[in-house]
């Protein structure tokens, strides 16, 4: 279904159980991903397992409006809970986020901590100056190199159709908007960092470049678990999906239970 927030339409897919239950949002990352990498991984276990399910296009990517600017982190954040307020949710949710969809998930419960019950940040890290600039760069090198059809091509050759496709709408995505600009103007949240207070689970692999977020998610949370993965990197929600489930699931339920108390 489509969800008008704002000046754009969300496309969202909602996995709802009879009867109340905690409430699930899954947020996808940047570029190359949308709900349905959600879809066909753990939303379908969740709703199974009696949870309430919400997962969503991102704007500009999958089926959401794409708008030639504002690609800001405030505005995604923005985005979500104008889509928590469309949808009538009346209590906090848990945010399940994966790469740049973890530091939408920080950046809401810094914004709007009354929305969230907790958080799951998967390879992901809370939207500090040093992740501004860092993204930025990236995106800086990934628009003009993909956008060479000789680079498409060589992503067919080695990972095969379907990635050479999600790899094409990255690039024009990244040539038809400012994303790649608009990343470098988004507000951290730097200082409010340690004042985050809802209980965080992050997932890393043991060869991902993120690996450096863990003693820093240690030193600058309350309450942080931190998860790592033996041999692997940065692509754990795809390969590492029946661990991920069971690990988040049981985060769930445990801080469900604390709410409950």
């Amino acid at each position: 279904m489509q969800i008008r927030v704002g000046e754009i339409d969300l496309h969202v897919q909602r996995l709802s159980p009879e009867g109340p239950a905690p409430i699930v949002v899954l947020i996808h990352g940047m570029l190359y991903d949308s709900l349905a990498s959600y879809y066909f991984t753990l939303g379908p276990a969740f709703a199974a397992a009696g949870l309430d399910v919400i997962m969503y296009d991102l704007r500009g990517h999958g089926r959401s409006t794409r708008p030639a600017t504002g690609y800001r982190l405030e505005q995604h954040v923005d985005d979500l809970a104008g889509l928590l307020t469309a949808l009538e949710v009346a209590q906090p949710v848990h945010l399940v986020g994966n790469s740049y969809g973890g530091s939408i998930a920080f950046g809401l419960a810094a914004a709007h901590p009354s929305l969230v019950a907790s958080i799951t940040a998967i390879e992901a890290e809370p939207p500090v100056q040093s992740w501004t600039q860092r993204l930025g760069d990236g995106l800086a090198r990934a628009k003009p190199w993909l956008a060479q059809e000789e680079t498409i091509e060589l992503i067919r050759e080695a990972r095969g159709g379907h990635t050479a496709r999600l790899s094409r709408g990255a690039a024009k995505l990244l040539q038809l908007t400012t994303i790649a600009e608009d990343v470098l103007v988004s507000r951290t949240i730097e200082e409010g960092l340690a004042d985050l207070k809802c209980p965080v689970l992050a997932l890393y692999g043991d060869e991902s470049v993120l690996m450096e977020q863990v003693d820093f998610l240690k030193a600058n949370l309350a309450s942080c678990r931190v998860v790592v993965l033996p041999d692997q990197g940065h692509s754990v929600l795809i390969e590492r999906t029946g661990e991920v489930s069971a690990l988040v699931l049981d985060w769930v339920r445990e801080q469900s239970l604390v709410e409950a108390e």
